[in-house]
C-alpha cells in the first residue's frame, strides 16, 4: 500500500529541530567549562582533548562511568532538575579522583520519549556547573529522542569522566598500619540508595512537597540536594603528600568502599562516635527501623570521601581539606586484619 501523504520523522515523535535549539541552548555552558587540553568545540563527530596541553609530561589516562539511580524519579516528579547534572559529575569525577586522577573532561547522555528543551537544558546546565567546579570541561554529549521507550516527561542520564595523572602517581600507594582514617562529610544521601529512600517515604506517606521531617525545605528540595564534589580538595591533598589511598563512598557505604583501596591483609577500625548523623540519616533509620549495619551498607551516612594518610602528615592534610572547604573528621586507622571494624555507636 502506497502513502500519498509522505510522512516525516517529527511525525514519528523525533524533533530534530528541538535537538538543534538544544545544542544552540546549552553551548554558552559547555563553552564555559573550557579548559587547557580542549580542542576544538561541540558539533564534531568526536571530542578531542590533549592530555600533553594540560600539563601533562607521561599520563595515563583514567575513566569512569556512572548514572543517578533512582534519585532521578524525585527530581523528574518534583520537576526541580537544576541540581540532578551535578550529581551525575559527581558520581563520576568523585571516583576518578581516588586513582589519583585529575578530571580532564566530561560527556554525558541523556534520553528521552519526547525532547523538551528547557527540561533538557537545565539538566545539562547543571552538568556544565557540575564540571566547572571540578575543573573538568564538557566536551561532548549525545541527546537521544526514542518515542515510545520513555514515558511521559521521563528521561534518563549516564555520564561519562577521563583523567589522567603522570606514571607512577596512582592510588592507592603504600597504605600500612597506623594510617590515619580521614572522614569528609558528605551534602546528603547523594546518589545511592534512593530506592530505599522511596520506599521509606512512601510507607511514611508523605509527599515530595511537604515539609520534611528533618530540615527546614521540602522534602523533594531536601532529598535533592546534590552529591558533593570532592576533586579540588582531593587533589589539594595529593599534592601536598602523604595520601596514600581515597574511598568514594556511594553504594555498599563505608562498609565496602573503605576495602577496596586496602591491601591484603589490612582492616580499617572506625569510630562511629567521631562524627554525629546528619538528621536525614537519622530520619531514615527512624522511619524505616533501619538497623546500623543496614544504614552503614545502604548510605554514607554523612561520610562521603575517606582519606587514608600517612599518619605524621594526618594533621596538616585535615588542614588542607579544610581550607579547601571541607569539613572532616579522624575516623580511625588502619590495622593488620579484614574488612571495617566498626566501634562505638552513630549518634
Amino acid at each position: 500500500m502506497t502513502r500519498t501523504d509522505p510522512l516525516t520523522y517529527a511525525q514519528a515523535g523525533v524533533d530534530i529541530d528541538a535537538g538543534n535549539a538544544l545544542v544552540d541552548r546549552i553551548a554558552p555552558a559547555a563553552k564555559a567549562t573550557r579548559r587547557p587540553g580542549v580542542m576544538g568545540g561541540l558539533g564534531g563527530f568526536g571530542a578531542l582533548f590533549d592530555p600533553r596541553a594540560a600539563g601533562f609530561a607521561d599520563p595515563i589516562l583514567v575513566a569512569a562511568t556512572d548514572g543517578v539511580g533512582t534519585k532521578l524519579r524525585i527530581a523528574i516528579d518534583t520537576g526541580r532538575l537544576d541540581g540532578i547534572g551535578i550529581d551525575l559529575v559527581a558520581m563520576c569525577v568523585n571516583d576518578l579522583v581516588c586513582q589519583g586522577a585529575e578530571p580532564l573532561f566530561f560527556l554525558d547522555y541523556f534520553a528521552t520519549g519526547k525532547l523538551h528543551v528547557d527540561q533538557a537544558a537545565a539538566v545539562i546546565e547543571g552538568i556544565a556547573r557540575g564540571c566547572a567546579a571540578s575543573g573538568c570541561a564538557l566536551i561532548g554529549g549525545e541527546t537521544a529522542e526514542m518515542p515510545g521507550m520513555y514515558a511521559g516527561g521521563d528521561f534518563d542520564l549516564a555520564g561519562f569522566a577521563v583523567g589522567a595523572m603522570e606514571r607512577g602517581a596512582h592510588l592507592p600507594q603504600g597504605v600500612a598500619a597506623g594510617d590515619v582514617v580521614l572522614g569528609l562529610a558528605s551534602s546528603g544521601v547523594h546518589s545511592n540508595g534512593f530506592s530505599l529512600v522511596r520506599h521509606i517515604v512512601e510507607q511514611a506517606g508523605l509527599g515530595w512537597d511537604e515539609p520534611a521531617p528533618f530540615a527546614d525545605a521540602t522534602l523533594g528540595d531536601a532529598l535533592l540536594e546534590p552529591t558533593r564534589l570532592y576533586v579540588r580538595a582531593a587533589l589539594a591533598a595529593i599534592r601536598a603528600g602523604g595520601v596514600r589511598g581515597l574511598a568514594h563512598v556511594t553504594g555498599g557505604g563505608l562498609t565496602e568502599n573503605l576495602p577496596r583501596i586496602l591491601p591484603e591483609g589490612l582492616g580499617a577500625t572506625i569510630d562511629l562516635g567521631a562524627w554525629v548523623l546528619p538528621p536525614v540519616f537519622a530520619w531514615l533509620r527512624a522511619a524505616g527501623g533501619l538497623d546500623e549495619t543496614e544504614l552503614l551498607r545502604t548510605f554514607n551516612a554523612g561520610i562521603g570521601m575517606v582519606a587514608v594518610v600517612a599518619a605524621d602528615r594526618a594533621g596538616a592534610l585535615a588542614d588542607t581539606f579544610r581550607e579547601a572547604g571541607e569539613t572532616v573528621f579522624t575516623l580511625g586507622h588502619i590495622a593488620e586484619g579484614k574488612g571495617v571494624t566498626f566501634t562505638g555507636r552513630l549518634g
